[in-house]
């Protein structure tokens, strides 16, 4: 029987972390970066060729539970079979949602968290409302060296997509706390962010200046 701890994604600071970033120095400024309030962790599908994915993945769990806080994986839900992880994050709709749910309802003891990468398409916001997906993530809002393969999301689509769904948003792509005024009138609940944090020299300082930029929204 799977024991994992039921954990929810809560709003603030979301960080997704790039599993190919040097190792040691993947964990050092993930350690400083968690000394705060993190939202929710993904771990970027963009594993090396020769990474020792199951040892990083232990070890990010390790962390996790200790600070409490959700790890997620990108796309590869089977992993949620093998390791403790509390969700699975898609890049696009998966064509067998339903299956993916089942299984994985079926032999976890919590249900998974759910989320999913949004655009300028509205019908991603209504079939993750009608699947009743855990948090919506829009990409891209700003041009970003990490976001390269996401269409630049407007504030009109952001509005409607909220009109449609109560389910919480976090904004992605290229963010900055000094862009961060361009969501004001924005109902999110949060920013995804991977070189903001994890290429700084100071996590732990630069989480707390888009907490204090969310926090004055």
């Amino acid at each position: 029987m799977d024991m994992r701890k039921k954990r929810n994604i809560r709003e603030g600071v979301y960080l997704v972390i790039d599993p190919s970033m040097e190792r040691d120095l993947l964990f050092e400024r993930l350690e400083k970066a968690m000394k705060t309030r993190i939202s929710a962790i993904q771990i970027w599908d963009n594993w090396q060729e020769d990474a020792e994915k199951e040892t990083i993945i232990i070890k990010l769990i390790e962390l996790c539970s200790k600070h409490d806080v959700p790890l997620l994986i990108n796309n590869d839900w089977s992993l949620l079979r093998s390791f403790p992880l509390d969700g699975v994050h898609f890049d696009e709709i998966p064509a067998n949602f339903d299956d993916i749910q089942r299984v994985l309802e079926a032999s976890l003891s919590n249900k998974p968290i759910y989320g999913i990468t949004c655009n300028n398409d509205m019908e991603i916001i209504h079939w993750a409302d009608d699947k009743r997906i855990d948090y919506l993530s829009f990409c891209s809002m700003f041009p970003s060296t990490t976001s390269t393969s996401c269409e630049l999301v407007s504030l009109e689509s952001l509005h409607k997509a909220r009109s449609i769904t109560n389910l919480p948003i976090f904004l992605a792509g290229g963010i900055r706390p000094d862009n961060m005024d361009a969501f004001e009138g924005v109902d999110y609940q949060g920013v995804a962010l991977i070189s903001g944090i994890m290429g700084s020299n100071d996590p732990e300082k630069a989480v707390l200046q888009y907490i204090e930029q969310l926090n004055k929204n």
